[in-house]
């Protein structure tokens, strides 16, 4: 149960994504550096993409994606495009590790930095660490655009179990 509450989530903040990725006016922003902050929006876009379809549908889904984490963070220039479509990507990584039947009581399959840590415990960690950037994103696009306008980045609404509120389940 916890595996598809948090690939609801990851969908939700990869939608979310995807709409802060289209909201820079000028691509060329998406690359640009801020003072004081090692990565792009670019960068992060590509890291946040290449996470989730590595440890969800690389590990969990069993998709066969292979990662190079040190190019998320060296390509530059990357096209809007080309990040809108790895962001996809990733939300059919997130689908296929959501179909999968994984008990999330037992050790995610890939030791994380020389360490075992349950399933469920880093499926948390993955949707905290995805926040964690997203706002990271948000803030880049806003310094660098001068654009103070939110995207709806984390509504409730988007949420997996959302419903209106008259339906009592």
């Amino acid at each position: 149960m916890l595996l598809a509450y948090a690939a609801a989530i990851l969908d939700r903040d990869l939608r979310a994504l995807s709409r802060e990725v289209a909201a820079y006016a000028d691509e060329r922003d998406l690359w640009r550096l801020a003072p004081g902050v090692p990565n792009s929006a670019g960068t992060l876009a590509l890291h946040l993409a290449g996470n989730v379809r590595h440890y969800l549908g690389a590990r969990l889904g069993g998709t066969g994606y292979v990662r190079d984490r040190p190019a998320e963070f060296a390509e530059r220039g990357v096209p809007r495009a080309e990040l809108l479509a790895r962001i996809e990507a990733a939300r059919a990584a997130v689908r296929a590790a959501a179909g999968a039947d994984i008990d999330t009581s037992t050790d995610f399959p890939e030791i994380i930095s020389e360490r075992r840590i349950v399933t469920a415990d880093y499926l948390l960690h993955l949707c905290s660490h995805f926040a964690f950037h997203l706002g990271q994103l948000d803030y880049h696009r806003r310094f660098v655009t001068g654009d103070a306008a939110g995207v709806g980045a984390v509504r409730p609404a988007e949420l997996g179990s959302a419903r209106p509120a008259g339906d009592a389940g």
